[in-house]
Protein backbone atom coordinates (compact mmCIF):
# COMPACT_ATOMS: atom_id res chain seq x y z
CA UNK A 1 0.00 0.00 0.00
CA UNK A 2 1.32 3.43 -0.93
CA UNK A 3 1.57 6.06 1.78
CA UNK A 4 1.93 9.73 0.87
CA UNK A 5 3.65 12.46 2.84
CA UNK A 6 4.31 16.15 2.29
CA UNK A 7 7.87 17.39 2.53
CA UNK A 8 8.91 21.05 2.50
CA UNK A 9 12.10 22.52 1.15
CA UNK A 10 12.60 20.37 -1.93
CA UNK A 11 13.41 22.51 -4.95
CA UNK A 12 15.23 20.25 -7.40
CA UNK A 13 16.14 16.73 -8.45
CA UNK A 14 19.10 16.75 -6.07
CA UNK A 15 16.73 17.40 -3.17
CA UNK A 16 14.55 14.51 -4.31
CA UNK A 17 17.59 12.22 -4.49
CA UNK A 18 18.62 13.24 -0.96
CA UNK A 19 15.15 12.49 0.43
CA UNK A 20 14.91 9.22 -1.50
CA UNK A 21 18.31 8.10 -0.24
CA UNK A 22 17.51 9.00 3.36
CA UNK A 23 14.24 7.07 3.28
CA UNK A 24 15.70 3.99 1.59
CA UNK A 25 18.60 3.89 4.06
CA UNK A 26 16.09 3.91 6.93
CA UNK A 27 13.67 1.51 5.22
CA UNK A 28 15.51 -0.57 2.59
CA UNK A 29 12.31 -2.20 1.28
CA UNK A 30 10.74 1.18 0.51
CA UNK A 31 10.03 2.23 -3.05
CA UNK A 32 10.02 6.03 -3.15
CA UNK A 33 8.57 8.38 -5.76
CA UNK A 34 8.74 12.15 -5.37
CA UNK A 35 6.93 15.02 -7.05
CA UNK A 36 9.21 17.96 -6.28
CA UNK A 37 6.73 20.64 -7.40
CA UNK A 38 3.95 19.47 -5.07
CA UNK A 39 6.29 18.24 -2.32
CA UNK A 40 4.53 14.88 -2.26
CA UNK A 41 6.60 11.83 -1.35
CA UNK A 42 4.96 8.47 -2.11
CA UNK A 43 6.35 5.46 -0.29
CA UNK A 44 5.38 1.89 -1.17
CA UNK A 45 6.54 -1.41 0.27
CA UNK A 46 6.36 -0.49 3.96
CA UNK A 47 3.51 -0.25 6.43
CA UNK A 48 3.41 2.19 9.30
CA UNK A 49 6.80 3.66 8.53
CA UNK A 50 5.71 7.24 9.18
CA UNK A 51 7.96 7.86 12.18
CA UNK A 52 11.03 6.41 10.46
CA UNK A 53 10.24 8.41 7.33
CA UNK A 54 9.80 11.62 9.35
CA UNK A 55 13.16 11.09 11.07
CA UNK A 56 14.90 10.30 7.76
CA UNK A 57 13.46 13.37 6.02
CA UNK A 58 14.42 15.66 8.91
CA UNK A 59 17.92 14.15 9.14
CA UNK A 60 18.35 14.93 5.43
CA UNK A 61 17.60 18.59 6.21
CA UNK A 62 14.03 18.86 4.96
CA UNK A 63 10.77 19.71 6.68
CA UNK A 64 8.36 16.80 7.23
CA UNK A 65 4.85 18.24 6.87
CA UNK A 66 2.93 15.00 7.33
Amino acid sequence: MTEQYRVGGMTCGGCARSVTGAITRALPAAKVEIDVKSGVVSVDGVTGGGDAIRKAVEAAGFEFLG
